[in-house]
């Protein structure tokens, strides 16, 4: 499994790849123009991500554009859905209009501070593992 994890807070991301690099080959990077470059760059090699974690609060694109950024990429890739990645949308807070705003395109959201027993869980939820 290919593992995509965008946070631009060094130790929220630091401690999500250890815990999700246990499941496949992850890499790490701190916003979201770094996240749209990475999943380009797989689109086009296709080397696709099969996870990506997303921050929601990001200071140069906000999670949701992001989101909303990586769903377009692979529709005109052409990307079967089953193909697509899934994207889980990581918050530090509970605000139901943020959540809200990614149904439809993400997988599902889980909010900081998360562990290791609850991310699992949620990856499972969403059948990846």
């Amino acid at each position: 499994m290919k593992i995509l994890v965008v946070d631009d807070e060094l130790v929220s991301r630091k401690k999500m790849m250890k815990i999700v690099s246990d499941f496949g080959q992850c890499e790490g990077v701190k916003d979201g123009k770094a996240a749209i470059s990475a999943v380009k760059t797989a689109l086009e090699d296709w080397k696709l991500y099969t996870f990506i974690t997303l921050d929601i609060s990001m200071p140069d694109i906000s999670g949701t554009q992001v989101l909303s950024t990586i769903r377009k990429l692979e529709e005109e890739r052409g990307l079967e859905p089953e193909e697509k990645a899934k994207i889980l949308m990581v918050t530090s807070h509970s605000d139901i209009e943020t959540v809200k705003a990614c149904v439809g395109k993400c997988d599902g959201y889980v909010i900081k501070p998360f562990n290791k027993d609850v991310l699992v869980e949620k990856m499972k939820k969403i059948g990846i593992l």
